[in-house]
Parts: structure tokens; C-alpha cells; sequence
């Protein structure tokens, strides 16, 4: 038995079941124990019905007054219902979904210690799913030991809870987790055996716990500070690992050298005085980097992060306009290409009208190319606008270095897509693409060797006569861009390979957005509508925001009682003050081309009042919008919400954004003021990440990024720590003399699709 074992080896598990398993990812002996707990119970603290409140999560010793199974009357769910009496004479309702078998283990008159989390609706009090054991008497005492003998109860004081999953059969529950971990742990030759990855230097260096060890603490801990210390050492293995497999790639990239590309004070000078205006401190410190970068000889990775509406297009086009006014190494003619992926084809297309704005004076070649449109600039017929080619023609432009810069989406990197000389590659929106995606627009040259070498492509006699160099071996440089406002804690552990700039200053003329926020109510919302319609009646627009696409089942128990997309565009296109306004829906859930048309048609003011869900936090750049309406604040992050009302401040005109909140709480409305007088996101991102946690700024949860690693991104130290050690292990290659830890180096590195 070792970690590879199927669990169908050690344990009959049905057919049901094994789907389930599936689905979780649960396989293995060591997909089981990696799948760890997301809290514990503590059957030492005991509460009495009467002091338990909404939101708690506590343990009670009842009696079964009553039970029934029975099914909800819309979704058909089977459910189990009892009323439960504790010493305290108050009474609490438990409920079990899918689960009918339990009003068979439970009878009237049982005696049974119950542990979960308290929800009050309609003034009655509700645990849901709870655990339970039958007892033979209640205790008289409300809390203190409960098991003064020595039982083996005792052993389970704190139980760790599981993520659960399945239905009926297929139920893979907290309980058959626990029972299946605790026999696995309880053999000794399977412990004995058990390689650590991490070499035994670092794990006493920082003082962590063997796997063997982190393994019993965090699934059978005798007490709390054992979890702790087992989630420190998982946490620390697991960035460590993400730090290494980008470290190891960094030290790749360096050795395979890149295109020298230095400027002459001249070209710079063209360049930033096609403007008629001066660029920011952010802006001037970013393209200083850059350049910097450039001249290194090896291929830059940087990432830069800043504000929606910061100016990182002016950037972009910085890098792309030097690299594109250089000449590929041992070549007298021709230039240096640029590649720019942009992840909707609405931004792609948006991308390309600017560049042509910012560079097509400086006579380069520019092309566009999406699944639908492909374009290039500038036309024959006139040289200040674009014309539409077809696909074949601008391939084959690109290949034989024609084309100085390439706006696309994914379409760059098609099979029949090759650059003669890539220079440089710009990502819009770094965490939208796929590591394999930005991997690939790299590799080019590679695929372009075989290509060629088996007829698939050819390039023109002209260009061969001239005489091209072999640069097919030279990787381009890397700009990643995003808007996300991520701290910089969070941005050194997720995009460790990259050098990181900052934007956090805006163009002169942008004013600040007006945010108010206001407690959902039939007054404060007429007021806010009254100020929304003297924007649009001056001909703006607006977004509206909603946290959910449609309304929820009210069958559900913890249904979330927030405003959805479709129901607020029903209700706004019957008020007073919208009714004659015509009104847009964006939610996940449409078609990529019907997203792309809703919002183009935005653009171009067919719709002057858009209702989205948060699929708009990165979309195309609407200038005459001044207007944001977000709907259930609270459900959203400062940063994501910072983020929203950046979608208002792309003009000179006064941008406002009004947050309505559902919570009545304080706390709520002390939490969404920050947002208020914050500078930039980054300061509203470190006040999230305090309070929120890496997970929920990130948004959708970056994928081979578990919960226990997000949670330890808060940790600066336990990041340096692991940052410091990988790049000691990826320099010489180093980590190749620890066997383990090569062993599961190539497991995490088939997992990892982020940067």
C-alpha cells in the first residue's frame, strides 16, 4: 500500500459511490489524504439550544421530539426533518437533504449529541445536515469535560468535517471520509513508507512537521494546535511547489536568450511626443522597466498591474513600438513582430482601433485576427484606415515578417499562425488565459521549424533572396497585463516567474468616481434612480450590476436573498424613471457571440442601460458610461467592486457609482466604505485579502490553487520563505539530486495550469 493505491484496492466501494469518488477527484490513497479538513467539531463545547444565534456553529445534546422523511414540494429533494429539546426548553429544527435513510437511525425519544451550524428563518431556529451520535443520557452540564472515564469517546472531542458530495448511494459523506482516512493512518507500514518531499534541511530549518506526521495532525488531531501546525507545513509544500515548477521554467527562459532590443534616444523621443499629453510616474517607471528588460539579453517576463483606465494600453503600445522599430538579430532588414492576445474579440478588436490611433503614424504594418474579423492596416486604398483580408493572406504577411504587430484572441495561436521574427508577446488580462495558452504563443517558432520542414507552409522567394537569419531558437519577451488589483503578496505567489510593475496613479483628466452606499430601501433607491436619470437624460449610460443571473429556488433552505440580472431588468424596464430607455441583459450563461453582441451593441449606445452579471469586471472600454448601480454589495469583494466602477471611468466626465447593501449590519456597512476613500485597488486588494481571504479576491478561485494554500497567501513570511528556497532549488538545477522531490515535482507540474 503506498500513496498511488486505488482506493477500490483497500475498500469495497460500490458503483455509486465510485462515480462520486470520481467526480471529487478522490482516486488514490493520496487524493484522499490531500483532500483535507475544511473544520473541525469540538464535542468538548457543548451549547444549549436557548443561547445559539444565526450563524453559529455549535455542538447540543437533544432529545428527538419528533422525525419525518418526506420530499420538497418544487425539486422533488428528499429530506429528513426532526424537532429536537435540549434542558433549556427551547426547540430547533434539524434538516438532512438527500438524505431520507436518516429518519431510520433517528427515532421519537432518541437521545443524541448533534453538531452544526445555526440558521434562524422566520424566527425559527434550524441546523442544517448536522452530525450526529446517539448518547444514552444527556449531561447536566452545559460545557467542561463530558467524558471524565476515560472512554473512547474521548478520542473524538474534535472530529474533523469534510467537503462532501453525491446523492442517495452515491453519497460520499464527512463520516465514510473520516472512517476511510483514520484505517489508512492506522497502518503501520503505509506511515513507515511514507517518502517526504520536502528535504529534511528545509522541513527543520522552519521547523515543520514530516508528512507522516502533518498526515495524523491535520486528519486525527488530539487538539487544535496540531491542525494548525499540519496546515502550515501543507500550505508552505504547496507554494513551495508552484514557486518551484515557475522558478524552474524562469531558469529556462534565461538560458535560451532573446532579441536585444535598444532604442535610440531618438526613437524613444518620437514615440512620447506623439502625444499630446505627458505619461504618468507609473506609466514612466513601467516602459523604464521595460526597457531595462530589453537590453538584458535574456527574454523579459514581467507583469503589470494596474487600474482599469490606468493606461497600460500606452504601455503595451510602448513596448510593441520599440520592439517593432528593431531589426532581427543578423538581419539589415525587416523588423521585430509583436504578438497582443486579448481574451474577448470586442477588446481585440477595441486593442487594434487604438493601436492604429497610437502607432499607425509610424508607418508599421498592424494586423487583426479573430475567429470572425480579420483585418490589416494600413489599406491600399487608404492608408489611414484598415481594410478585411482574409485569413490565408494575413498567415501568410505574418510569416514572411510583413506584419510589425498582431491583435488577436486565441485565433494567434492556430495551427497555421507563425511569426518570422516574434520579438515580443503581450497578454491582456493575464489570469484569463491558460498556462498551456501563453505557453504556446512561445513555442511558435518551434512549430514553425517542423512546419515548414514538412511543406506545410512556405515562405515567399522575396523574402529568402534577402537572406533571413535562423532566430527560430530566440524566445520572445513576455508582457502580462491585468486590472485585477491583486496585493503584492498574493501576485509574488501567483505569478512568481514574473517581474512585477505597478500602475497606481491615473491619467491626468480622469476624475474620481462618486461612490455612495446605501442600504437596500424603497426611499434610497428612488433616490439614487432620480440622479441616474439626469445622467442618462445628458445622454450617458449606465451599468447595473447583480450578483446572481436569476432567482433562486425558494425551495432551498440557505437560498441567498439577493437581487438576480433578469429580474432587475424586468422590474427596471417598468420604472418610471428607465421606462423609456432601452435596456441591455450580459450574464455567464449567454452564448460567446451573443455576449459579444449585447456589448458591441452597448458601445455603440443601442442600449443605454446594461444589466450584467460580474462578466462585465473585464469587457470593453465604454467611454460615454458614467453611471454603475451595484446590486448586493456585500456579496462582493472591495477589489471586485473597485473594479466594477472602473468600467465608469474611461472619459473626463464625472463618473458615480451607487452600492446598494442587503445587510442591516454595521460590520457590512463599515467594510464596503472603505471603498469610498481608498486611492487605488491595490490598497482596497490588502484591505480584501485581511478580510476575505486570497480566495474571494481572486474572484472564481485560480485553478491548482487549493483552499489551504489561498488561505496561507496572507502569510508574507511562509511566502517568502517558500520563494526563497525554490529559486534556490531551480538555480544549477539543484532540486534534481532530491529523488521525492522530483517524484512529485512532475505530478504538481501536470496539475498546474496558472501563472
Amino acid at each position: 500500500m503506498n500513496l498511488g493505491t486505488p482506493l477500490t484496492k483497500i475498500f469495497r466501494i460500490s458503483p455509486a459511490k465510485q462515480k462520486t469518488l470520481q467526480r471529487m477527484g478522490l482516486l488514490t490513497i493520496e487524493d484522499l489524504l490531500y483532500h483535507f479538513p475544511t473544520r473541525y467539531g469540538d464535542f468538548m463545547q457543548v451549547n444549549s439550544i436557548a443561547e445559539l444565534r444565526d450563524g453559529d456553529t455549535g455542538n447540543i445534546y437533544a432529545e428527538v421530539m419528533g422525525v419525518r422523511a418526506r420530499k420538497t414540494f418544487k425539486s422533488n429533494i428528499p429530506i429528513t426533518e426532526a424537532i429536537l429539546k435540549d434542558g433549556s426548553g427551547e426547540e430547533l429544527r434539524a434538516i438532512w437533504f438527500s438524505q431520507p435513510y436518516i429518519s431510520k437511525m433517528l427515532r421519537t425519544g432518541d437521545l443524541a449529541r448533534f453538531s452544526g451550524t445555526v440558521s434562524v428563518k422566520k424566527g425559527q431556529k434550524m441546523i442544517s445536515n448536522p452530525e450526529f451520535q446517539r448518547v444514552n443520557s444527556i449531561p447536566l452540564e452545559k460545557s467542561g469535560s463530558l467524558f471524565a472515564d476515560g472512554s473512547k469517546e474521548m478520542e473524538m472531542a474534535l472530529f474533523p468535517i469534510y467537503r462532501e458530495s453525491g446523492i442517495k448511494n452515491g453519497k460520499i459523506s464527512s463520516k465514510w471520509i473520516y472512517h476511510k482516512v483514520k484505517k489508512i493512518l492506522s497502518n503501520r507500514d503505509f506511515l513507515e513508507n511514507l517518502a517526504d518531499p520536502i528535504p529534511e534541511k528545509i522541513l527543520k530549518k522552519y521547523k515543520l512537521p514530516s508528512l507522516k506526521n502533518a498526515f495524523i495532525y491535520l486528519h486525527l488531531p488530539r487538539k487544535t494546535e496540531d491542525g494548525e501546525i499540519a496546515r502550515k507545513r501543507f500550505a508552505f509544500e504547496e507554494i513551495f511547489f508552484i514557486q518551484l515548477v515557475k522558478n524552474i521554467e524562469k531558469e529556462k527562459y534565461k538560458k535560451s536568450g532573446s532579441f536585444i532590443i535598444k532604442p535610440n534616444k531618438e526613437i524613444q523621443k518620437k514615440f512620447l511626443n506623439s502625444f499630446d499629453f505627458k505619461l504618468t510616474e507609473g506609466q514612466s517607471e513601467t516602459v523604464a522597466s521595460i526597457l531595462e528588460d530589453f537590453k538584458k539579453g535574456e527574454p523579459m517576463s514581467r507583469l503589470l498591474e494596474g487600474d482599469v483606465g490606468s493606461g497600460k494600453t500606452i504601455v503595451a503600445a510602448a513596448a510593441a513600438f520599440f520592439t517593432a522599430m528593431t531589426k532581427p538579430k543578423d538581419q539589415s532588414f525587416g523588423r521585430l513582430q509583436v504578438a497582443y492576445m486579448a481574451p474577448t474579440e470586442i477588446l481585440a478588436k477595441q486593442i487594434f482601433k487604438e493601436f492604429i490611433k497610437i502607432l499607425g503614424s509610424h508607418g508599421l504594418q498592424i494586423g487583426l485576427l479573430t475567429s470572425k474579423d480579420v483585418q490589416k492596416f494600413p489599406s491600399k486604398i487608404n492608408p489611414k484606415e484598415s481594410t478585411k483580408i482574409s485569413k490565408k493572406k494575413l498567415a501568410e504577411a505574418i510569416l514572411n515578417g510583413e506584419i510589425s504587430i498582431t491583435v488577436g484572441t486565441h485565433a494567434l495561436i492556430s495551427k497555421n499562425i507563425f511569426f518570422e521574427n516574434l520579438g515580443l508577446v503581450i497578454i491582456d488580462e493575464q489570469h484569463r488565459f491558460g498556462k498551456k495558452q501563453r505557453a504556446a504563443l512561445r513555442s511558435k517558432p518551434e512549430e514553425k521549424k517542423e512546419a515548414i520542414k514538412s511543406g506545410k507552409i512556405r515562405k515567399s522567394e522575396k523574402i529568402l533572396k534577402k537572406g533571413l537569419a535562423d532566430n527560430d531558437n530566440i524566445l520572445p519577451h513576455l508582457l502580462s497585463m491585468t486590472a485585477t488589483p491583486i496585493p503584492r503578496t498574493l501576485a509574488l505567489s501567483l505569478y512568481g516567474d514574473l517581474d512585477l510593475s505597478l500602475i497606481t496613479d491615473m491619467p491626468a483628466g480622469r476624475k474620481k468616481v462618486k461612490t455612495d452606499i446605501f442600504i437596500d430601501s424603497e426611499s434610497h433607491r428612488k433616490k439614487v434612480y432620480g440622479e441616474a436619470q439626469k445622467e442618462l437624460e445628458k445622454g450617458r449610460q449606465m451599468y447595473v450590476i447583480c450578483p446572481r443571473i436569476d432567482d433562486p429556488d425558494p425551495d432551498k433552505l440557505q437560498a441567498l436573498n439577493v437581487k438576480s440580472a433578469i429580474s432587475t431588468k424586468a422590474s427596471l424596464e417598468k420604472d418610471e424613471h428607465f421606462k423609456n430607455y432601452s435596456i441591455g441583459l450580459l450574464h455567464s450563461k449567454m452564448k460567446k457571440e451573443e455576449k459579444d453582441r449585447v456589448m458591441e451593441d452597448f458601445l455603440n449606445n443601442k442600449y443605454q442601460i446594461l444589466v450584467s452579471t460580474s462578466v462585465v469586471e473585464v469587457g470593453v472600454s465604454v467611454a460615454n458610461a458614467t453611471v454603475m448601480i451595484i446590486e448586493g454589495g456585500e456579496r462582493f469583494g472591495l477589489s471586485q467592486l473597485h473594479q466594477f466602477r472602473g468600467r465608469v471611468m474611461r472619459s473626463s466626465h464625472q463618473p458615480y457609482c451607487y452600492i446598494f447593501a442587503n445587510g442591516k449590519s454595521k460590520k457590512t456597512v463599515d467594510r464596503l466604505s472603505v471603498i469610498k476613500n481608498a486611492k487605488n485597488g491595490f490598497e482596497l486588494a490588502e484591505a480584501d485579502l485581511k478580510q476575505r481571504g486570497a480566495g474571494e479576491i481572486l474572484g472564481n478561485k485560480q485553478s491548482g490553487i487549493s483552499d489551504l494554500a489561498m488561505d496561507a497567501l496572507k502569510n508574507l513570511k511562509m511566502i517568502e520563505a517558500a520563494r526563497k528556497e525554490s529559486e534556490l532549488m531551480a538555480k544549477n538545477d539543484r532540486y534534481q539530486k532530491e529523488e521525492e522531490l522530483v517524484k512529485k515535482l512532475e505530478k504538481i507540474k501536470k496539475r498546474i495550469y496558472m501563472e
